[in-house]
C-alpha cells in the first residue's frame, strides 16, 4: 500500500483545477503504484478548490481511491476563521501546518534570512510550541510536515531538538491526531524527510499513527520518494499507514 496524501493542484496560486490537470496528477500517481492520492490546497485557496470536479474525476477511476482535503495555516486566534473554511465542505481530511511564526513566513525564500538575526534555539521553541497547539486544537486530522522549521538547515542538535520536540509528540499522542511521513523535504535545502527518522523512531515508540506524503506542487512530484519515506517508517517499526474518507481513520497494513 502506497499513498500521497498531501498533492497541491494550484499550488500556490500559479495553477487552476482543470480536468486535464487532475488527470496528469492521477497518471503520475498510478505510475508510482499509488492506492490513494489525497488532493488539496492552502486554505487561502478554497475558493478555486473545485470540489464536484474532482468526484467527477474519482469517479472515473478504479484503479486508485481518490480523497478531497484542506491545508490550514495552524495560527492562534483562528478557530472561527478555521471552523468556517471546515464546515459546509465535504472533506475527506484535514491537515493542520505551521508556516508562520507570528507575522514570519519561514519557510518563504525570501525570508529566511531572519533565520540568521534570531536565536536558534528561540525559533526552534517557538515553532514548536505552535505545532503542539495546532495538534491540541482538535481541528486537524494530520499534522504537516511535523519539523518544517529544518527546512533551510538551520538545525539544532538531534538530541536538543528531540528533546524540544517530545512535549509535541506527548500532544499529538494525547489528541490522536496523525503524523504525515513527508518526502517534500528531500526536494529543499535540508535534503531531508519530514520529520527526521529519530523522530519517526519516538513516534513508533508513541504508537502515533501516520501517513505518507509527497507535497506536491505540480503532477511530477506526485508519489515523489514516498516509498522511501514508508520504508523509513518501516525501518522504525510500523507497519501500518492511516488511510482517511470522510475524516474517518482506517488503517492498512504497507
Amino acid at each position: 500500500m502506497l499513498t500521497d496524501f498531501h498533492v497541491h493542484v494550484i499550488a500556490h496560486g500559479e495553477y487552476q483545477y482543470s480536468q486535464e490537470w487532475l488527470r496528469q496528477y492521477i497518471e503520475k500517481a498510478l505510475e508510482k503504484r499509488l492506492d490513494v492520492i489525497g488532493f488539496l490546497d492552502h486554505d487561502e485557496y478554497i475558493e478555486q478548490m473545485d470540489f464536484e470536479l474532482v468526484k467527477e474525476m474519482a469517479g472515473k477511476y478504479s484503479n486508485i481511491q481518490i480523497r478531497q482535503g484542506l491545508e490550514i495555516d495552524y495560527i492562534p486566534g483562528r478557530d472561527n476563521e478555521i471552523k468556517r473554511l471546515i464546515s459546509g465542505n465535504d472533506f475527506d481530511f484535514i491537515i493542520g501546518s505551521v508556516h508562520f511564526i507570528e507575522k514570519w513566513a519561514f519557510d518563504h525564500p525570501d525570508h529566511c534570512h531572519i533565520f540568521k538575526n534570531k536565536d536558534l534555539m528561540d525559533i526552534y521553541i517557538e515553532y514548536y510550541s505552535l505545532v503542539e497547539k495546532a495538534a491540541l486544537s482538535g481541528w486537524f486530522d494530520i499534522i504537516g510536515h511535523l519539523d518544517l522549521i529544518k527546512i533551510w538547515g538551520c538545525r539544532l542538535k538531534p538530541e536538543q531538538n528531540l528533546k524540544l520536540v517530545e512535549q509535541v509528540l506527548q500532544s499529538v499522542k494525547r489528541a490522536g491526531t496523525v503524523v504525515e511521513i513527508n518526502s517534500g523535504g528531500l526536494r529543499k535545502p535540508v535534503q531531508e524527510i519530514y520529520p527526521s527518522f529519530d523522530i519517526i523512531q519516538r513516534m513508533y515508540e508513541l504508537n502515533i499513527p501516520i501517513c505518507l506524503s509527497s507535497d506536491a506542487h505540480q503532477p511530477d512530484q506526485t508519489g515523489y520518494e514516498v516509498e522511501k519515506a514508508g520504508q523509513l517508517a518501516k525501518k522504525a517499526g510500523y507497519k501500518y499507514l492511516t488511510v482517511f474518507f470522510r475524516r474517518t481513520k482506517s488503517y492498512v497494513p504497507f
